[in-house]
């Protein structure tokens, strides 16, 4: 049996990069897959990919970092799929490109990147945990970053909301202790993506990891029922050659 036989999942930033790439994966898994994302193209284009290898997927248009998005966005992926059993916390922003030094970064800038990348899991996981704790099981990922430990120039705005969506995890963990609800924080290392060319324009792409590797990596970790509740875990795989852009994976 597919390691996730009949779980429901829920990724947001599901229309490219590391989520399209978990879409896939969770779908392989056996998993009904929800993918949400800001705009409804690309968006269609995962979920119609998932469906042409066999899968179930569906969509949900929605921008995470809006206040009021996530009780509809939990609402909308259980009418489609059924009460959601892990959700991935994974649609980030970085703020404006190029990257600016704290100095030149506006009050608004940092205010955006908390609220996507910080307040947006917060309240997902707040819309979705209850139902998780009341059928005593369940698995929240989130996805976080070397900028969240690392002190990288130009990477104020971003490794801040990163290193506060950490410690706002191990709360969570802590918190949700003997419920049978895991909380697990994932690195996904250096990928070739969108937004890692975004941020380094110039970053050799050889030496970069593939999203769909890394993806089938983090479904290992949350299929794995010893996986602990509270680790920040790696998983960051070996750089792969690469002869031309994927759009299709590109975030």
């Amino acid at each position: 049996m597919r390691s996730l036989e009949g779980k429901t999942a829920l990724v947001t930033g599901g229309s490219r990069g590391l989520g399209r790439a978990l879409g896939h994966s969770l779908a392989r898994a056996g998993a009904r897959v929800v993918l949400v994302a800001r705009h409804f193209e690309p968006l269609a284009e995962a979920v119609g990919e998932i469906r042409a290898e066999g899968g179930e997927a569906h969509a949900v248009v929605a921008d995470v970092g809006e206040r009021d998005a996530a009780p509809a966005v939990a609402g909308q992926a259980a009418a489609l799929v059924g009460p959601i059993d892990i959700l991935i916390n994974n649609a980030s922003t970085l703020g404006p490109v190029p990257l600016r030094l704290l100095l030149d970064t506006d009050c608004e800038d940092l205010t955006q990147a908390l609220a996507v990348n910080l307040v947006g899991p917060f309240r997902l996981t707040k819309a979705v945990a209850g139902s998780m704790v009341l059928r005593g099981g369940g698995t929240i990922v989130n996805i976080t970053s070397d900028a969240a430990t690392e002190a990288y120039p130009r990477w104020g705005a971003y490794g801040a909301s990163k290193a506060a969506l950490e410690a706002l995890g191990r709360v969570w963990s802590a918190e949700l202790a003997g419920t049978g609800v895991r909380l697990l924080t994932v690195d996904p290392g250096e990928m070739d993506t969108r937004m890692h060319a975004d941020a380094i324009p110039d970053a050799d792409r050889s030496q970069l990891g593939d999203p769909a590797a890394v993806a089938e990596e983090i479904v290992r970790l949350v299929a794995d029922p010893a996986t602990p509740s509270g680790a920040r875990l790696s998983a960051a795989v070996p750089p792969r050659a690469v002869s031309a852009p994927s759009e299709a994976l590109a975030g």
